[in-house]
């Protein structure tokens, strides 16, 4: 990228200065500027962008040793957790080695992820205006700025709200509806989410500010990166794409997929579109991309007909393995906050929507999958 007038004249500046004897040459740290020093592909948000559930390659009931090859933390004698999850396994942010950015291939010289399981919107923004500090890490947009000052950062992912909104309390909410109270969930859900959803979004909106402050202070102008907000995939299919039925035990027991029928409708065609929808406007509304991922795990949802669990003759796969984290009510396999995210499989195939957006500079997209293929399956559709 060539200097604009503005650089060349500060260092036309500079030389005068240096000539006339006004500067040291005594060498200052080392910062980069956009056009200089390594590319970068920054990722920031929540869970869902973090790599929270990178550890399993699909769902098994098998609660022993290696869990029929889905459990990645499995060592031959024990289990460790660390070796997906780095650093972040100690706090809890759960930053995998399979994390969307991780997963997107060669589209910078590096690939970082700042993103924490659990984060909401406050999480995001800088100290200076509101922004709280979460599991002993700063405040994600003043990490941000430490790493736009050193590296050339060309795009931002961003996947942030859910939580603002209480996703983790409404699968809670609805699966104890299911298993214990025999009764809905969506009506008093629905009424909550709508309830909060304007003042989350305005403060999805702020984020998106803040991270343009920073880039700003940094020196960025506005076409020296880009910024992309994406939406929620649903980790749950339609009560009709269901392969086990509403009566029984087995969408608790066997599927991991507790929900009633009009509960699963209302999450998969009303909830998951809603906030989509909702996070479209506020990415047009603040000039930033789009990437809705309502649809990408269709057919790979938990308990979805087209795929299968994992188990001794069926083999971990992503053409035929579900791309999403079961709930594990019964506690047997790795903690709570990994159920209903994208599993490894999920988060390659992540990996490969945000790749694919990384070479469209301009429009939104939606990224679905392909039937029986794996994250090389995905593709965009404009809209």
């Amino acid at each position: 990228m060539s200097s604009s007038p503005h650089r060349r004249a500060l260092r036309g500046l500079l030389a005068l200065c240096v000539a006339a004897g006004l500067v040291s040459l005594t060498p200052a740290p080392a910062l980069a500027s956009p056009g200089t020093g390594p590319t970068a592909v920054v990722s920031l948000g929540d869970s869902y962008i973090s790599g929270e559930a990178g550890r399993w390659m699909g769902n098994s009931l098998t609660t022993s040793g290696s869990r029929n090859g889905t459990d990645r933390a499995w060592t031959g004698s024990t289990y460790d957790p660390s070796r997906i999850y780095g650093a972040s396994e100690a706090n809890g942010c759960h930053r995998s080695d399979s994390a969307e950015v991780k997963s997107a291939g060669p589209i910078a010289s590096e690939l970082i992820n700042l993103a924490c399981s659990g984060a909401t919107t406050r999480n995001v923004f800088r100290s200076v205006a509101g922004g709280v500090s979460y599991k002993g890490e700063a405040p994600q947009a003043d990490q941000l700025a430490a790493v736009a000052a050193t590296r050339d950062v060309k795009l931002i992912a961003l996947s942030i709200g859910g939580n603002d909104l209480g996703f983790a309390d409404i699968i809670t909410t609805c699966a104890t509806d299911y298993i214990i109270w025999y009764s809905y969930c969506h009506d008093d859900q629905q009424a909550e989410v709508d309830a909060k959803i304007n003042g989350v979004m305005a403060d999805v909106g702020k984020a998106i500010d803040e991270i343009r402050a920073v880039m700003t202070g940094a020196g960025y102008s506005a076409s020296d990166y880009r910024i992309v907000l994406q939406s929620y995939p649903s980790p749950i299919p339609r009560s009709s794409e269901n392969r086990y039925g509403e009566s029984g035990w087995s969408r608790t027991s066997t599927g991991g997929c507790p929900f009633w029928n009009r509960d699963s409708d209302w999450a998969r065609d009303s909830l998951v579109p809603q906030i989509a929808n909702r996070l479209k406007a506020v990415a047009t509304a603040k000039g930033a991309q789009f990437m809705d991922l309502r649809d990408m795990m269709q057919g790979r949802e938990v308990c979805a007909k087209a795929s299968k669990q994992v188990s001794s003759t069926v083999p971990a796969s992503a053409t035929t393995s579900e791309w999403a984290r079961w709930i594990d009510q019964n506690r047997t396999q790795g903690p709570l906050q990994e159920n209903m995210h994208p599993n490894y499989y999920g988060q390659q195939a992540q990996g490969r929507c945000l790749a694919l957006i990384s070479a469209k500079p301009t429009g939104n997209y939606s990224c679905r999958n392909t039937a029986g293929a794996g994250a090389s399956g995905m593709y965009l559709t404009a809209g």
